[in-house]
């Protein structure tokens, strides 16, 4: 039977998973993958987390050269985190002649390139299932699964720490500060949250996925990024009143006009499947020319089902021969011959206050229509004798129109735009 020593560098949330799985797995992989899947050594600092884990002392290395000059090491797994240091060990792993698992989606977004060519020169593996969407196995799906297809479009929920903290103030009604704070103590959101609620979490992903679903390099710098921070209990309200629910988004496209990517705040019909994905709770909803709608669901973020993934690329990358590299050319920037689209194009909500006497609504409708955009839904509330609500959803519009409309009303002695959040069209 094949033998694969493994070698963990942190044995943090995801690489204490890892370790986890693979060693009460170990008699059923053997049985059911014909592969012996063997933890010979781990990198880490906190000697808690080592003796939490129950690991043998002489497993312990003193630092990466111990790992990457061992001869019994076959996949080292990165769950370290961070650039500098990760990235380092992973490229020493590499060029030692080890296959690399990693769950790092900001090192592998913003350096793949690098990572790729080392790997291909040392004809290794390089696998990165657990770096998108936890224990969903998207990235499998789009290399092994639909890979017959064109994918039109990838729309995805890929951060559960905003998905759960829209989850409470929609169906809790909890402010976003108190959400935010609950979503902390659970160990869902960092002590430094930007990363999650700031869409930087979503947009390495969607990076990743989009270069993947569209056989191209889509770099992290042309994907449109929007957070959830400034969000509002008074506009989810609305929203669900009018029939949408509030998510944070990743939206990928291959149109005519070029690539579009982008991850921001969007209301989602509520008979949408997305719309039903609450919680920590993950979900891809792909579109290909043959296959159709395909969704995959499942937890994003954990010990196990992260760990699930990196374990799944270990089993792939020992009972597969040969290596698979990107499908396009992997390089820092984007090929000169692709089109980003940046004046995408949406359904849009908007909230105005708007002084309350004779005209200022249809001053307010003429702008929208010398900017061609038509209003779907619209209604209106009294704030007091001087001010009102008003609160509308326009057709399918461009990016650039609504910015030269809200513009032109925000200069208007009328109204002034509250909040303009996407809709999904």
């Amino acid at each position: 039977m094949k033998k694969i020593g493994v070698a963990i560098l942190g044995l943090g949330v995801v690489g204490g998973g890892t370790y986890k799985i693979l060693t009460e797995h170990r008699e059923f992989y053997r049985t059911t993958q014909g592969v012996d899947l063997e933890v010979v050594c781990v990198l880490e600092r906190e000697k808690s987390r080592i003796e939490s884990l129950g690991i043998p002392k002489e497993l312990v290395a003193k630092n990466i050269f111990e790992i990457v000059s061992n001869p019994d090491v076959n996949v080292v797994v990165e769950s370290i985190g961070g650039i500098t240091e990760a990235k380092g060990y992973v490229i020493d792993a590499l060029n030692a002649g080890k296959t690399v698992v990693t769950s790092n989606k900001e090192l592998f977004c913003k350096y793949s390139h690098e990572l790729e060519r080392d790997a291909r020169r040392m004809n290794v593996g390089l696998y990165f299932e657990a770096s998108c969407v936890g224990g969903v196995p998207i990235i499998r799906t789009l290399l092994d699964g639909v890979q017959s297809n064109k994918i039109y479009s990838i729309e995805g929920i890929i951060n559960g720490t905003t998905n759960y903290i829209l989850t409470r103030m929609t169906k809790d009604g909890m402010s976003y500060e108190d959400a935010l704070a609950e979503a902390k103590r659970l160990g869902y959101a960092e002590a430094d949250p930007t990363a999650d609620v700031e869409g930087f979490d979503a947009a390495y992903k969607l990076s990743i996925l989009s270069s993947l679903a569209f056989h191209t390099k889509v770099p992290f710098a042309n994907v449109f990024r929007e957070g959830i921070s400034k969000l509002t209990r008074e506009d989810i309200d609305n929203g669900r009143g009018l029939g949408y629910v509030l998510k944070l988004l990743a939206v990928g496209k291959e149109t005519e006009r070029g690539v579009e990517v982008r991850v921001h705040p969007t209301f989602v019909k509520s008979t949408h499947p997305l719309a039903g994905v609450d919680g920590s709770f993950n979900a891809v909803y792909l579109t290909g020319d043959s296959v159709g709608e395909v969704m995959l669901y499942g937890r994003g973020a954990g010990e196990l089902p992260t760990g699930s993934a990196i374990v799944s690329d270990i089993i792939y990358a020992s009972t597969h021969d040969g290596n698979r590299y990107s499908t396009f050319k992997n390089t820092e920037d984007a090929d000169k011959d692709v089109k980003f689209v940046t004046d995408f194009e949406s359904a849009y909500y908007l909230r105005l206050t708007v002084t309350d006497k004779v005209g200022a609504l249809s001053k307010i409708t003429a702008l929208f229509a010398k900017n061609n955009i038509s209003i779907v839904e619209l209604m209106q509330k009294s704030l007091d004798a001087e001010r009102a609500t008003v609160v509308l959803v326009t057709h399918s519009t461009h990016e650039e129109a609504v910015k030269n409309a809200v513009s032109r009303i925000d200069a208007s002695d009328v109204a002034r735009v509250e909040s303009v959040i996407r809709v999904l069209s």
